[in-house]
């Protein structure tokens, strides 16, 4: 048996024989992992409250041979949801996050920036100030993952769309092909994405979500672009979102 202690984040919980529970965990070291916390239903003293999925832990855990499930011994909180206030819109951002890391990362694949990714979101989720750390994450994410399509070429005629090269107008991306397209090559079924929407994109891909957070972002900023990052997801993922559904009511 093999001792580890790290950083995790919890992700989802399931009730597992009795008093046991199943956690899916993001470790920094080892990735997607998944383990049985024994009695957790019954005491709080190993665990407490770092059940709460999207906790930030000090995870000590141990892999047993031949067993896929990790033996959860003890978590230390790091940082809480639960320390803040809540409401809808955070909750479902928070579910939102946690599916995503969970549908789209093979289990014991370590990635250290998707890792970073979900802290650095995580800090900025918060009561009123959800919109850009969601559609930040969902970017990010694509791009990490190798999804992200370049924004500023069409991918049929190679025409420049790129806002900072004078291109200045919609592009268009369909939900079930590769790429974005010009007006002239936009495909069946196409949404459009506007030129400002493209050049907020290239600003997160530059910018750090704390800086950007600093800026007013309501529901309606961008709001082609989350729902074309949200997609792109999707698409590969091969499944539709519980969770960003629930957003799209906030």
């Amino acid at each position: 048996m093999i001792e580890r202690q790290g950083e995790a984040i919890v992700l989802r919980v399931w009730p597992f024989q009795e008093a046991d529970l199943l956690v899916s965990l993001f470790t920094r070291e080892q990735g997607r992992v998944k383990g049985v916390a024994r009695h957790a239903m019954r005491s709080r003293r190993r665990f407490g409250g770092a059940l709460e999925p999207m906790t930030h832990v000090r995870a000590t855990y141990a892999e047993r041979p031949k067993q896929e499930l990790m033996r959860l011994d003890a978590f230390e909180i790091l940082s809480s949801p639960l320390s803040r206030p809540i409401d809808y819109a955070r909750t479902a951002a928070l579910q939102f996050v946690a599916e995503v890391v969970e549908e789209a990362l093979p289990e014991q694949a370590p990635e250290d920036a998707v890792f970073r990714l979900v802290l650095a979101v995580l800090d900025q989720i918060q009561v009123g100030k959800v919109w850009l750390p969601v559609t930040y994450f969902s970017l990010w994410m694509s791009r990490l993952m190798g999804w992200m399509p370049e924004l500023g070429r069409c991918v049929v005629c190679g025409l420049v769309l790129d806002p900072r090269h004078g291109g200045g107008e919609t592009v268009w991306y369909s939900a079930t092909s590769d790429g974005v397209t010009c007006a002239d090559d936009r495909r069946g079924g196409s949404v459009a994405l506007s030129a400002d929407s493209v050049g907020e994109a290239v600003r997160i891909f530059r910018g750090t979500v704390g800086e950007l957070a600093k800026e007013d972002w309501p529901k309606s900023r961008a709001a082609d672009l989350r729902r074309f990052a949200v997609e792109t997801l999707e698409r590969h993922l091969e499944r539709r979102l519980v969770s960003a559904r629930a957003l799209g009511r906030a």
